[in-house]
């Protein structure tokens, strides 16, 4: 109980994103229906036992639309994190262990990129290879690479000349070796607090997006589109909204506290 008190974020933050993994998973082998399939005699059908959640304005089961777009979404943003750690990661550990003009160089960069809207550049990339679930995962993990990549380069930098590289470096270890066996593993409680801010992060872009209409293109569900739809309606069917906004809502608390939590235990 007193380790629970200590850090109530860490394990409320995990309990909540595991729940959201487990329906996201299960949205990804089974839906009660198929999320696509209209009905129009259960146009804005109410809440029964056949539909749990009722059912929008083409007679879709908003339940099964939700484990879906739950499903895509969380996806989306795992491949957004994926690319933006492992090239950020990679950036980061050459240019804050070797330094010098490569650093300088790939630095400036990051700061060029950083200091323009992300979203912004998200519409960018998207109005050059078109909407869609993966090019909107491709545009967003690169957009995530320069801030993992400063994050990393710190730790990399932080670590270097710390007591236990410096003995590697006299046993005759390969630089190469230092970097991603010695010193990579002492910066993993950053990188797990990093990455669960990120997927919070690409949780928003992915949603946001998509609810413009340049994100997650139909017959594909996603939480953002689903919102779109459901704003149209809302003065009809409120529930709809309400259950895909608490949706996002739990999503993005869960991995506020979770990563939180992390960055409290770093």
């Amino acid at each position: 109980m007193q380790k629970f008190k200590s850090n109530q974020k860490l394990y409320i933050g995990a309990f909540i994103t595991g729940i959201m993994l487990l329906l996201a998973l299960t949205g990804t082998v089974f839906t009660p229906y198929d999320p696509n399939a209209m009905d129009t005699t259960a146009k804005f059908g109410s809440i029964s036992l056949k539909h749990i959640m009722g059912c929008d304005n083409f007679g879709r089961d908003i339940f099964s639309r939700v484990l879906a777009g739950l499903s895509t979404t969380m996806s989306v943003a795992m491949g957004t994190v994926l690319i933006g750690i492992f090239f950020g990661t990679l950036i980061g550990a050459f240019t804050g262990y070797f330094g010098g003009m490569p650093d300088e160089i790939l630095m400036r960069i990051n700061d060029a990129v950083l200091a323009f809207p992300s979203l912004l550049l998200a519409l960018v990339f998207i109005s050059i290879m078109g909407p869609g679930k993966f090019n909107v995962t491709i545009a967003l993990g690169i957009l995530f690479i320069p801030g993992f990549a400063r994050i990393m380069r710190g730790e990399f930098l932080r670590c270097k000349n710390l007591d236990y590289v410096q003995s590697a470096r006299l046993m005759g270890a390969s630089d190469l070796r230092i970097m991603f066996v010695h010193i990579l593993p002492n910066t993993l409680q950053v990188m797990l607090s990093t990455v669960a801010i990120g997927f919070n992060n690409a949780v928003l872009a992915e949603a946001g997006m998509s609810f413009l209409g340049i994100g997650v293109q139909p017959p594909d569900s996603s939480l953002g589109r689903m919102l779109s739809e459901a704003q149209t309606y809302l003065f009809i069917k409120p529930g709809y909204a309400i259950v895909t906004g608490m949706t996002i809502a739990l999503l993005i608390l869960g991995f506020a506290m979770l990563s939180e939590g992390l960055e409290k235990n770093a």
